[in-house]
């Protein structure tokens, strides 16, 4: 089954442990560093909109970009119970064949949407598209899961939670030589008669190092200009579990921190 269809019904249901503000928060201050305080913002991979929401509030016009309509379905619906007058521009597209009517100030795309890329031609296909409509001094920020994630915390474990609306187990395999993960994942929903119907999803997402990623964006135009340990300004480690990439256009500074 397609990834994120059945799970769509239910996926902010589980994903409510997600400090989707502090994330936000997280991703702005990012932005003003780099001096994108207003303009146009695009969240690839946006899902059910959480982030996405987030920006607009902070002042930023959005566009919001998923390959999911069940995703982009939801993201619609809530933002206009959020904030009817505020309308967002949703669009149904593969990030991969990523087209705008203009240039954006910044693109930001988190919850691991990179690594759901699973050749280094889809990735680099992606980074040339950014950089195709970001302005000359626009950035772009992602983040991605760490081989050490998959590797040590998710590879070969079951997640399970067990709730009244609704059940999931995950599983979890981690192919060491194609750097894979996948995840198959079995749904409950809870139905008007009181009844679960299930569903079965199987995700992939893959894991790439930093290196090989910078060297990516640099084929594409793009460098790398800082690296840091999650929701912090801290240097990568070998244990980071998340870490953010930020990346320009070579037109920009040459300095990169790492």
């Amino acid at each position: 089954m397609e990834a994120y269809t059945s799970f769509a019904q239910v996926y902010d249901l589980f994903m409510d442990n997600v400090p989707y503000e502090e994330w936000s928060q997280y991703i702005i201050g990012l932005l003003k560093e780099y001096g994108i305080c207003e303009g146009t913002v695009l969240d690839l991979g946006c899902g059910t909109g959480k982030i996405t929401r987030l920006l607009k509030k902070a002042g930023y016009d959005v566009i919001g970009v998923d390959n999911s309509p069940e995703m982009l379905e939801i993201a619609a619906e809530t933002g206009y119970q959020e904030m009817p007058e505020d309308e967002i521009l949703y669009l149904l597209q593969d990030m991969r064949e990523l087209e705008l009517y203009g240039s954006v100030r910044a693109v930001v795309s988190i919850c691991d949407s990179m690594n759901y890329l699973l050749e280094e031609t889809d990735l680099l296909s992606l980074f040339y598209r950014v950089n195709e409509y970001l302005d000359p001094d626009g950035i772009f920020i992602f983040d991605l899961n760490t081989v050490y994630k998959y590797k040590e915390l998710l590879g070969e474990t079951t997640i399970a939670e067990n709730r009244e609306e609704g059940s999931f187990i995950w599983d979890n395999y981690f192919d060491e030589e194609e750097q894979i993960n996948e995840y198959d994942l079995t749904l409950f929903i809870r139905e008007e008669e009181g009844l679960y119907r299930k569903f079965e999803e199987t995700h992939y997402q893959r894991a790439y190092a930093l290196e090989n990623v910078k060297h990516l964006l640099e084929q594409a135009g793009l460098e790398l200009v800082a690296a840091y340990d999650a929701f912090t300004r801290e240097p990568v480690k070998e244990e980071s579990e998340r870490i953010y990439v930020i990346a320009r256009s070579n037109a920009g500074k040459t300095e990169i921190t790492e």
